[in-house]
C-alpha cells in the first residue's frame, strides 16, 4: 500500500492555485483567435504556462514574451507513436522557436509490449535535447492504459533520465488519471521529477483533490472557470468569516 501523501500548504488566495495551472490549448478547434485570448487570460492569472499545439508555438511565444508565464509545447503528441528521430526533431524544432517546455507523450504500445529499451532510450535523448537547449522536460504518461507495473517502471524510467514533470494523461486517451496515481508517482519519482496532473481536471474540486495528492502541476483546459470558482469561493469564505466574527462580537 502506498503511504499517505504528505500534507501540503494550504492555498488561500486566488494567485497560489493560479500559479499551479499548465493551460492547455490542444483542442484541434481551436483558432489563432482562441490562442490569443487564452494566453492573455495565462497572463492575466499569473498562470505557470501555457502548452499550445506545435502549429502555434511561435504565436503563443509572442504573445507570452515579456510574462512570467512559460511557453511549452508537446513532441509526439497525443498518442507518442511517432518514430523517435521525429520526436527528437521536433522537440529541438520548437525550443528554436521559443518554446521552453517540451511535453514528450510515451510511446504507450512500446510500454505494453515491454519494449522498456526503446521507451528509455527515447526519454534520454528526449530529455537530453530539452535540457542542453536550457528547455525543460516533460515526460507525458497515458495512464489509463497502463498497469501498476508498467506505471512503475514508466516512472523509474522517467526519473532515471531526469525529467523535469512526469504528467498523468494527455486528456485525449479515455479517461484521465486516478487518484491512485498521484501517490504511487510521488513515491516513485520523490526528489527527482516534480508530477502535473492532466485529464479529466474540470473542477475545482478537482484541481483541488490534484494537489491535495500531491501534484506541482494541473494540466486543464478549463482553467478560467476553475479559477473563476476558487475566486468565488474565497469570497464566499472570508464573507462567512466576516459575518461569524460580527455574530461573535
Amino acid at each position: 500500500m502506498d503511504p499517505a501523501p504528505e500534507a501540503r500548504p494550504a492555498l488561500t488566495t486566488l494567485q497560489a492555485l493560479a500559479a499551479l495551472f499548465d493551460h492547455a490549448l490542444l483542442r484541434p478547434d481551436l483558432t489563432d483567435d482562441d490562442i490569443a485570448t487564452g494566453c492573455r487570460m495565462a497572463v492575466g492569472h499569473g498562470i505557470a504556462a501555457v502548452t499550445v499545439r506545435p502549429t502555434d508555438i511561435e504565436l503563443a511565444a509572442r504573445l507570452l514574451d515579456g510574462s512570467s508565464v512559460v511557453t511549452a509545447s508537446t513532441a509526439g503528441f497525443p498518442h507518442g507513436a511517432s518514430t523517435t528521430a521525429v520526436k527528437i526533431y521536433e522537440a529541438r524544432d520548437l525550443v528554436r522557436r521559443g518554446a521552453r517546455e517540451i511535453g514528450l507523450v510515451l510511446n504507450t504500445g512500446k510500454l505494453l509490449s515491454r519494449q522498456f529499451q526503446h521507451v528509455e532510450m527515447e526519454v534520454l535523448q528526449a530529455a537530453r535535447a530539452c535540457h542542453e537547449s536550457g528547455a525543460r522536460f516533460k515526460a507525458i504518461l497515458e495512464s489509463c492504459y497502463l498497469a501498476a507495473d508498467i506505471k512503475v517502471i514508466a516512472l523509474k524510467i522517467c526519473k532515471r533520465c531526469e525529467a523535469d514533470f512526469v504528467v498523468t494523461a494527455t486528456g485525449f486517451g479515455p479517461s484521465g488519471w486516478q487518484p491512485g496515481d498521484l501517490p504511487l508517482m510521488a513515491r516513485v519519482l520523490r526528489d527527482v521529477c516534480l508530477i502535473e496532473a492532466a485529464g479529466a481536471i474540470e473542477t475545482l474540486d478537482d484541481a483541488l483533490s490534484a494537489y491535495s495528492l500531491g501534484a506541482s502541476r494541473i494540466g486543464s483546459s478549463h482553467t478560467a472557470a476553475i479559477l473563476d470558482e476558487w475566486k468565488a469561493r474565497l469570497a464566499a469564505d472570508s464573507a462567512a468569516a466576516d459575518s461569524g466574527g460580527r455574530f461573535l462580537k
